[in-house]
Order: structure tokens, then C-alpha cells, then sequence
């Protein structure tokens, strides 16, 4: 026997026991006959012989009603509908737990979102500039081109000072070699050729030689 037989068997008992006792009362409200059935309750039964007619049949009755109503919602409870409504309560917390789940999954995405257009937003910030930087080095190139420019020219300048400045230390060249000699030079350090002798000889000796 499970819970709800035991509770109904008990209520059941408890209802019948009141309306025995409704049933008294009324017997004594029509035929004015004793109380004798609380005489039954031990340490009691002196202190409700006390009660009048009146009051024991209203508290039976109102006990009657009361354990009967009892008895009915214990007896006729429908176990299927209680499943069903534990089934019910079940998907309805299921379902509080999936939104509940859902709105912490719409919060990542919508972080995820956010991150993602952040990141989209430094990626453009990045390419303007790259870009910016490739129009830069666009710009240096021609005045790299004219670094280098001025470079040549300036070391054609030296070679041209240098030779200036030979000139100046050395007026005469050698008619052989080419190179720079002092006046008083008789003989070319560099070629050895009799400076004594005229151009056209000693071309001629070269021929010869």
C-alpha cells in the first residue's frame, strides 16, 4: 500500500468517526438525548459533557466537512495529471535553462560580433597605412635618385678639383705618359723619357723602339 492508500485509509477513518458523532448531534438536537459518545475520550470526556448541543453538532459537522474534503483530494488525485504536470514543470525549468543558455550564447556571439568589426576596423586602419607608407617611399625614390645624382656629380667635382689642384702643383706633363712633372725635371719619373729631346723625335724613337 503506498502513501496516498495509507492518508486515505486514515482520513477515511477520521470521517467516518465524525460523522458518527455529527449523527449524535443531531439525535440530541431532536430528541434531546445525552452526549454519550465523548464519554469514549479518556481525560476529555468530563470537559466535553460540558459542551452544548448546539456547539457539538456545528464542530461534528465542520469536522465531517473538513475530513471528508481531505479524504477526496487525497482519494481523487489523478496520477496521471500529477505525472503530467511534473512533466510539465520539468520542460518548463528545461526550457528556462536552454533560454538561459541562449542568452549567454547571444551575449558571446554578440562579443564575438564586436570583436570581429573591431578587428575589421583595425585591418582598414592598417592598410590606409600601408598605403600611406607606399605613397611615402613612392616619394622618397626620386629623391634618392637625385641623392645619388648629386653624388656623382659631386664626385666628378673632386676628380676635377684634384686635377686642378695638379695642375697647379705641376704645370707641365710629361709629352710621353701624360703624367704631371716639375720644370727642372730633365728625365720622367714615370716613363723615363729624355724631357731634353722635342716631341717629335721622340716619338720618333718610340716608333723606332
Amino acid at each position: 500500500m503506498g502513501k496516498k492508500g495509507v492518508a486515505v485509509w486514515i482520513f477515511s477513518f477520521l470521517t467516518f468517526i465524525a460523522l458518527i458523532h455529527f449523527i449524535e448531534a443531531i439525535s440530541v438536537l431532536i430528541f434531546n438525548n445525552q452526549i454519550r459518545l465523548l464519554q469514549l475520550y479518556p481525560y476529555l470526556g468530563e470537559k466535553l459533557q460540558n459542551m452544548t448541543p448546539e456547539a457539538y453538532f456545528l464542530i461534528s459537522a465542520t469536522s465531517v466537512f473538513i475530513l471528508w474534503g481531505i479524504t477526496c483530494a487525497i482519494a481523487f488525485e489523478n496520477p496521471v495529471e500529477a505525472f503530467l504536470n511534473k512533466v510539465l514543470s520539468d520542460a518548463k525549468k528545461q526550457s528556462a535553462v536552454e533560454n538561459q543558455l541562449l542568452e549567454q550564447k547571444s551575449e558571446i556571439l554578440d562579443a564575438m560580433s564586436e570583436t570581429v568589426e573591431t578587428n575589421n576596423t583595425l585591418i582598414s586602419e592598417v592598410k590606409d597605412l600601408v598605403y600611406n607608407i607606399r605613397t611615402e617611399v613612392k616619394e622618397v625614390q626620386p629623391l634618392k635618385e637625385n641623392v645619388e645624382k648629386i653624388k656623382s656629380e659631386l664626385t666628378r667635382l673632386k676628380r676635377e678639383i684634384k686635377k686642378f689642384k695638379e695642375n697647379l702643383e705641376y704645370p707641365e706633363k710629361c709629352p710621353v705618359c701624360g703624367k704631371p712633372i716639375l720644370p727642372e725635371f730633365k728625365v720622367c719619373p714615370y716613363c723615363g723619357a729624355n724631357l731634353k729631346l722635342l716631341p717629335e723625335k721622340i716619338i720618333a724613337l718610340k716608333n723606332y723602339k
